[in-house]
Formats: structure tokens, sequence, C-alpha cells
């Protein structure tokens, strides 16, 4: 349990700073407190789509994985970030990503943050 919230906090901050850092990610709200409990779920929404859609994905793309020596990963970074924006509008959530390429750009960045999150965070179950 203690491992998913870890987890989940990682995402969270790593989405933060993609949010922070490209203009064409947003995340509106009235309050800071809003804003943090809509990181959270958009974090909860992104871990599901990541845990239930990417290996999918993955798998069904390993031929252009294997050609673009895994640069193709970068794609498909970016289309589950997409995916993770469209699920949140359809929920009614204030995170939108403005077009492929800046999802490109977030999911790169959110790649970087989160690894680096979870090196410095503590990784017990």
């Amino acid at each position: 349990m203690m491992n998913f919230v870890v987890k989940t906090i990682a995402n969270a901050g790593a989405l933060a700073v993609a949010v922070w850092l490209l203009d064409k990610i947003t995340l509106t709200g009235d309050s800071t407190g809003k804003k943090v409990g809509t990181l959270i779920i958009v974090a909860l929404i992104f871990g599901l789509v990541n845990f239930l859609v990417k290996p999918v994905v993955k798998l069904l793309s390993l031929p252009l994985l294997i050609l673009t020596l895994g640069l193709f990963t970068l794609v498909v970074n970016a289309l589950m970030l997409l995916l993770t924006s469209w699920l949140a509008d359809q929920l009614d959530l204030s995170f939108h990503v403005e077009g492929f390429w800046t999802a490109i750009l977030g999911g790169l960045i959110i790649s970087v943050v989160s690894w680096a999150l979870h090196v410095v965070l503590p990784d017990e179950d």
C-alpha cells in the first residue's frame, strides 16, 4: 500500500512539474487545495492508464519499438498522457494537454521527473 502511495505522489509531482514548465498543459482551479486534489486524481488516472493500457500498446507497437531502438516509447508516453487528458475531461477535471507535440515533451518531462522522484522517495510495500 505504501508503494502505491509513493508512486501516486511521484506521478503527481511529475505532472505538476510538466504543468509548471509547459504552457499548453493546463491545470486550473479556484484554490491551491483544489489544484492539488485535481493533480492527485489525475495522477491516479495516469497511473491506471500506464498500468492497464500502456503494456498493450507497447506489445502492439513492439516492431516499431525495435525498429526505432526504443525511441517510439516517447510516442507511447505521449499517447498515454493524451488519453489521461481525455479521461480527465470526461470526468470534468481541470487538466488538459493541448496537442501531440506538447504531449511528447510533457511525457518526456514526466518520465524524467518521475524517475528522479522514485530514486529519492522510499520504495517499500
